[in-house]
């Protein structure tokens, strides 16, 4: 008999908070909870940020409500440079040019103070275009939570995730592991940019030209497997199967797809899967606004008719909209097959029969949607016919889409939903889209839907798209169900979808626990 495999627990970090016990989840429908879980919510955002006491956290997050997502400033350049700038000791000169000035700020930096009229040109002095972006509750720092030295911050992230997961299981890890083979456990782990920031291969390309020097940690922690690498030496201690997949914005699902096929073929009793991306540094960000892809500021403002950007409503799936919002985020998941999460009695969130990979065929622009999401989402509404029938895929299913937030997204992936669900004799076809809320954390954005998804199976609802005022007109969706208010929905099967650049397109089916 083939496993099933189990979703036992889900951690991770993203502008919500915490995926652990659902508390990224509940941040999200804030708005929509009891005084108990809203209580809960704040007490768990308190502590992650260091704030736990602070009553002005809770009075900023619930003036902030309906619109309770996370969307903060970038760092993405700005043209207004000071003379001043602080700079690491182990960086300096050991001459200064005439005119310039040391004053010591700690053991780790200097300020240097620049001569009245230097012409200096450092980088990134373009004016900021873009101004939004999903990051890491304020306040949380993963690198302050264990000796972090010289790591990326995506590999930081990568630590306090799998931390998170490890700690929703709710028993030992060496326990767990104890009962099966070190070959049994498999670990699927990556992100799509590598780690690009000064500690990874940002710094290996920024470095020489600033006059600084490349250490010996930078090229290997930069790898795009170290996701994986960290989880198997710094916390699993595991000596068994390996690796990562790639797969632009729908590399989550890649590594699930591994992790699930591992535990059907017998190949794996024990896997974790997950991505960790970082993708917040300045030169990420102005290659994607240099693609088209980000929504600048001076666009959203010109969408409202306003004189400056609702930064708050920058990611608008589905609606009148200019680009998506660069997030980061880590997420991971501990899968078992059933016989061995019954054995050890552990939680049960979920389960993925399956995940479908296709790509696009022939295309003439490599960023272009192509046929493969149509064949993805429809062998995923199959499977969830044949296992639960026909009634459940009609009425008690539902799909988190991709949800970009770009015009080209919202007229190819609504055509997508649309037509599967014509195919299959779905009306009103519940949609989901969480990026308007976290933002698109790229390689990670499959595990941000996996994470929302499960708590909809423990909460029983639906987050709506709040930062829509009405929903485009170029959609396809006569069967489609798009609601901007949060709804009730006890559903027995959701549909992640993902769609990359490249023609990289992967749909998941999870199953509720019950």
């Amino acid at each position: 008999m083939t496993a099933l495999p189990v979703i036992t627990a889900m951690g991770g970090i993203n502008a919500a908070g915490r995926s652990a016990l659902h508390f990224g989840f509940q941040r999200l429908i804030f708005d929509a909870l009891p005084d108990t879980g809203r209580q809960d919510t704040l007490r768990s955002l308190g502590q992650l940020t260091g704030r736990s006491h602070d009553r002005q956290l809770a009075a900023t997050l619930i003036r902030a409500l309906p619109d309770s997502h996370r969307l903060h400033a970038a760092i993405s350049g700005t043209s207004d440079i000071p003379v001043t700038l602080e700079m690491r000791n182990m960086d300096l000169p050991d001459t200064l040019p005439a005119g310039w000035q040391v004053a010591p700020i700690d053991k780790r930096r200097s300020r240097v103070a620049l001569p009245a009229g230097l012409d200096l040109r450092v980088p990134h002095d373009a004016p900021r275009r873009v101004s939004a972006a999903g990051q890491l509750p304020d306040g949380f720092d993963p690198g302050a939570l264990y000796a972090s030295r010289n790591h990326p911050r995506a590999l930081q992230m990568a630590i306090f995730g799998i931390s998170d997961a490890l700690g929703d299981l709710g028993m030992d890890w060496a326990t767990v592991a104890g009962k099966v083979r070190p070959d049994q456990v498999a670990v699927y782990a990556s992100n799509a940019m590598s780690q690009l920031d000064d500690n990874g291969l940002g710094g290996v390309m920024r470095f020489p030209p600033n006059g600084q020097r490349i250490t010996s940690k930078q090229v290997p922690l930069g790898l795009g497997e170290m996701t994986a690498d960290f989880l198997n030496a710094y916390v699993l201690h595991s000596v068994g199967t390996t690796g990562g997949m790639l797969g632009a914005c729908a590399t989550f699902l890649y590594n699930l797809e591994r992790g699930v096929h591992a535990i059907r073929q017998g190949r794996a009793r024990l896997v974790v899967v997950g991505t960790s991306e970082a993708p917040l540094v300045p030169e990420v960000m102005e290659g994607y606004r240099a693609m088209g892809a980000l929504a600048e500021d001076e666009a959203l403002a010109a969408l409202d008719g306003a004189a400056s950007a609702d930064l708050r409503r920058a990611c608008r799936p589905f609606g009148d909209n200019c680009g998506f919002t660069m997030a980061e985020s880590a997420q991971f998941a501990v899968l078992m097959d059933d016989a061995l999460a019954l054995e050890l009695g552990a939680d049960i969130l979920g389960a993925v029969p399956d995940v479908f990979v296709h790509a696009d065929g022939a295309k003439k622009s490599i960023s272009s949607p192509g046929i493969g999401n149509y064949l993805t989402l429809a062998r995923s509404a199959n499977l969830v016919r044949q296992l639960l029938g026909e009634d459940a895929l009609r009425a008690r299913s539902y799909v988190h889409a991709h949800g970009t937030g770009t015009p080209q997204n919202r007229v190819t992936e609504s055509h997508v939903l649309n037509q599967v669900a014509e195919a299959f004799g779905i009306r009103d076809w519940p949609v989901a889209a969480i990026k308007a809320y976290v933002g698109h954390s790229l390689g990670s954005a499959g595990g941000d839907q996996l994470a929302a998804a499960l708590g909809t199976f423990a909460d029983g609802v639906l987050p709506g798209i709040a930062t829509v005022e009405r929903f485009a007109d170029d959609l396809h969706a006569d069967r489609l169900s798009l609601e901007q208010a949060h709804r009730e929905l006890r559903p027995d099967a959701a549909l992640l979808n993902s769609k990359g650049f490249g023609g990289n397109n992967a749909t998941a089916v999870v199953l509720s626990p019950n």
